[in-house]
């Protein structure tokens, strides 16, 4: 897939970010910016990051860096904070405006953390934002629940993988639309269910095997699709693939 992500872990070195009975955002962040970006690469995605260590730069710094770098998108992490310690939980996204492809991958973030277990708080617009102003490209400030929260915190230890992938998938539904949207195309339909969650382990499933699955809930299913193909040859191959691998198969356009 020919697209490229700058990932931001939140803070850094003499900037903790938010803090909670000394737990500090700035290492929740990079560790899980590094989980996120682990899977995405294995999805053959370019991965880069405006830091791997404990160390701090500006966001202006932060969004120069992307801009420099030319990528395609641009995802910053952060945990939230709230004035009253266990009195709001929850992942919100923030966003320039709310509009375009970034509003889209945003919303499907927060869906799929959803599926985790948080509390969906919404998309917001933050045009203040330096992360979000200053950066070319579509730019997406993702908090992952309160650092003051107990809820928040225990959902965020004991299922981290679960959000480190939550999150790269919302990514990833955002790019393999797109490529549907931008192509005319066959599509190979595995499967088409009422429930998302159902949709989402026959995605993961599919994902694993590293096809190039993706969820269309454009209708009244969640239907779970593999590839976006320019003619129908290409697209039986695929199909063959699948149904050998013991998936029930449609062809679809």
């Amino acid at each position: 897939m020919p697209y490229s992500i700058m990932l931001d872990a939140g803070h850094g070195g003499a900037d903790p970010g938010a803090t909670y009975q000394g737990r500090q955002e700035k290492d929740d962040t990079l560790k899980l910016v590094l989980a996120i970006g682990q899977i995405l690469q294995n999805h053959g995605i370019d991965v880069e990051y405006t830091r791997t260590t404990d160390v701090y730069e500006t966001p202006y710094e932060k969004a120069m860096e992307a801009n420099n770098a030319e990528v395609d998108y641009f995802v910053s992490i952060h945990r939230n904070s709230f004035p009253v310690d266990n009195e709001v939980s929850g992942v919100e996204s923030l966003v320039y405006d709310l509009s375009g492809i970034k509003y889209q991958m945003a919303q499907d973030i927060n869906e799929q953390l959803e599926s985790v277990g948080f509390v969906n708080l919404g998309v917001h617009a933050r045009p203040n934002l330096v992360v979000l102003r200053k950066t070319k490209m579509p730019a997406v400030l993702v908090e992952v629940g309160f650092i003051n929260s107990d809820t928040d915190n225990m959902l965020f230890d004991q299922n981290f993988q679960d959000i480190a992938q939550a999150i790269a998938d919302g990514i990833m539904d955002t790019l393999y639309m797109k490529e549907v949207e931008e192509t005319d195309h066959y599509r190979v339909q595995a499967g088409a269910f009422r429930n998302r969650m159902y949709a989402e382990r026959l995605l993961n499933e599919l994902l694993e095997q590293e096809y190039p699955a993706y969820i269309d809930d454009s209708g009244p299913y969640y239907r779970v699709q593999v590839g976006s193909f320019d003619n129908l040859n290409e697209a039986a191959d695929m199909e063959r693939r699948l149904k050998r691998a013991g998936y029930p198969t449609v062809i679809v356009r």
